[in-house]
């Protein structure tokens, strides 16, 4: 049996443990994410302030009623250029069964059309330096490489 379409809505709090899971399956992430029911309370508060802020929207995928695929869409005012809006992607992940499957093409519509509805000039995403296939992905999807990004984890920097 096929599998249907997928659905892209809101995120809902009662996504929260299939988001956990799509997270803690991306070992390339780095981001230490877990499906330890300790670590759950830290999730269910990023999410009660991401789903409560007027600048944040979280996306679910969902196919047969499944969750299959997030991505969270963040905007920012700067003055340079004039204070052109800016749509900033975040968490863009699939569930590890539906990877190369065109989830992400379908994504990229939901994003951008969510970000031109908002009033954003320019979206903008990072990506894990390791993740070469996603370069080539977003590439082809028409995002350029236009800015070198650097981090700093603040919980490891003395005062």
């Amino acid at each position: 049996m096929a599998e249907s379409d997928p659905i892209f809505r809101r995120a809902r709090p009662d996504d929260l443990d299939a988001l956990i899971a799509i997270f803690a399956a991306d070992a390339l992430g780095g981001h230490g994410d877990t499906t330890d029911p300790d670590a759950r309370p830290a999730y269910a508060a990023a999410m009660q302030t991401i789903l409560a802020s007027p600048s944040d929207r979280l996306f679910v995928g969902e196919i047969d009623g499944r969750v299959v695929a997030t991505a969270q869409l963040s905007f920012v005012t700067a003055l340079p250029h004039r204070g052109r809006r800016r749509a900033i992607v975040e968490a863009v992940v699939g569930a590890p069964h539906r990877r190369g499957r065109r989830l992400g093409g379908e994504v990229r519509g939901l994003l951008l059309g969510e970000a031109r509805t908002a009033g954003a000039g320019v979206v903008e995403l990072t990506s894990n330096a390791a993740r070469l296939d996603a370069h080539r992905f977003y590439e082809r999807l028409g995002f350029t490489k236009s800015h070198v990004g650097f981090k700093l984890p603040l919980d490891r920097v003395r005062r």
